[in-house]
């Protein structure tokens, strides 16, 4: 390396072979920087180009071009508030934190709103409740959101069913129904029917709620009975037979457990029942006063308190407080450990999970001898508070037996007491389930 007229030079350095040399391969370095300079500044502007053209065919470009302040999708912190709400619904160790369910006032606005928690809707509504909708170079900012009472109306509706048709207890009874089970002389016939020709269950009608899953469901039912709400799905068709194991099946299965949450967090004590299980005395007073969660069984094995009994999810009593909120969690979001299974089945396999221990929730198992079906029917019906035609596939197949089954009892109660009493009297049923 040598010093030469002031500059450092290298060996591969090249110098000037004549006077002047040095001026023009400085002109020349100096003219390729330009070129470059050109090439550069023309590729970055092209680049921009390309970036405007993508932006401006984005559905959402208006969103970057709004001010903040016009900004009518959620915030982050909105998004992160939905996002912490989805996720309350994952269970975990420190359930029991939550609230008391009879402290809920006014009702929680998550009822069912497909696969969207309401928390989540409430955080789109409140920021996209521009009337009329906001436009920026003609592209429309506000478009198909959902009205934003539409999930609080919702609630308020179902509030104001139940507060009608409780018991001083706030005990109610739900069931479900759909178009299918509509039809003149169906299974919702024979499940009203019931309890008209019960034993002392004439006054229970007035705490029935019936959950309608369609429209149809929904119109008939007000045309028979004082107390019915819509649960209907948007996008969902849940007005045909739904065959068994079907996803028609499975989405209903998981809707009502999902649903039957919801009422214990508004501070309900409810029955379920399905409608294909006919009422013939009063189960108010065979059930436990010490249990928080009660459920027929399609086998009753053992004692009451033993959980290898074999549940029916079509029949069950259950208390609102906080440990049943917290097992109604578990067992819906339980489905994603056991995919493709019904609830019945997912709760044969949570019913161990030392998670039910934890939270200390008290099970029991009802005996077939008062609570039966077509599985294990009861053997006295001097004893028979409810038949469930469950082990039976097939409409047609359920309504056969159950006609069958309302003319059992009607034959039993015109027979005078002591011969009610002299012989255990029994069922002519199933004949073609079971």
């Amino acid at each position: 390396m040598d010093v030469e007229d002031g500059r450092i030079t290298g060996e591969n350095d090249q110098k000037p072979s004549e006077p002047g040399g040095y001026h023009l391969l400085h002109h020349q370095n100096h003219h390729n920087f330009s070129t470059k300079s050109i090439i550069k500044i023309a590729l970055l502007t092209i680049a921009a180009l390309v970036a405007c053209l993508v932006l401006y065919h984005s559905p959402y470009h208006v969103q970057y071009l709004l001010p903040a302040s016009h900004n009518p999708f959620p915030s982050s912190s909105a998004s992160q508030e939905s996002t912490k709400a989805n996720q309350s619904s994952l269970p975990s160790s420190d359930q029991g934190k939550s609230s008391d369910a009879g402290n809920l006032s006014p009702p929680p606005t998550d009822i069912l709103q497909g696969n969207v928690s309401a928390t989540a809707n409430n955080d789109l509504t409140s920021q996209a409740n521009l009337s009329p909708p906001m436009t920026t170079n003609n592209y429309t900012v506000q478009e198909n959101l959902p009205s934003p009472d539409k999930v609080e109306n919702e609630a308020t509706k179902l509030e104001i069913v139940l507060r009608k048709a409780a018991m001083e207890d706030k005990t109610v009874i739900l069931t479900t129904l759909n178009a299918a089970w509509t039809a003149p002389n169906s299974i919702f016939d024979l499940f009203l029917e019931s309890f008209k020709i019960g034993n002392g269950t004439q006054w229970l009608l007035n705490h029935v709620v019936v959950l309608a899953l369609d429209q149809k469901a929904y119109s008939h039912c007000t045309e028979v009975h004082p107390h019915c709400h819509s649960v209907s799905t948007e996008g969902v068709d849940f007005s045909g037979e739904a065959h068994f194991m079907s996803q028609d099946y499975l989405k209903m299965m998981w809707r009502r457990i999902d649903f039957l949450h919801t009422v214990l967090k508004m501070g309900y004590n409810f029955i379920f029942t399905d409608a294909d299980v006919m009422w013939f005395r009063d189960p108010l007073s065979h059930l436990y006063s010490d249990a928080d969660f009660q459920i027929a069984c399609d086998h009753y094995w053992y004692t009451s308190t033993d959980l290898n009994n074999s549940p029916n999810g079509g029949f069950n009593y259950v208390k609102s407080n906080n440990r049943t909120i917290q097992f109604y969690k578990f067992w819906y979001t339980s489905k994603d450990r056991f995919p493709g299974q019904h609830d019945q089945d997912v709760l044969n396999g949570i019913k161990f999970d030392p998670f039910i221990n934890e939270i200390g929730l008290k099970i029991r198992f009802l005996d077939t001898a008062f609570y039966g079906g077509f599985c294990e029917p009861s053997k006295d019906l001097n004893l028979v508070c409810t038949m469930h035609a469950n082990c039976c596939i097939g409409l047609d197949n359920k309504i056969h037996d159950l006609r069958m089954l309302i003319e059992d009892w009607k034959k039993y109660m015109a027979l005078p007491n002591e011969e009610k009493t002299m012989t255990p009297q029994t069922w002519t049923v199933p004949r073609i389930c079971g």
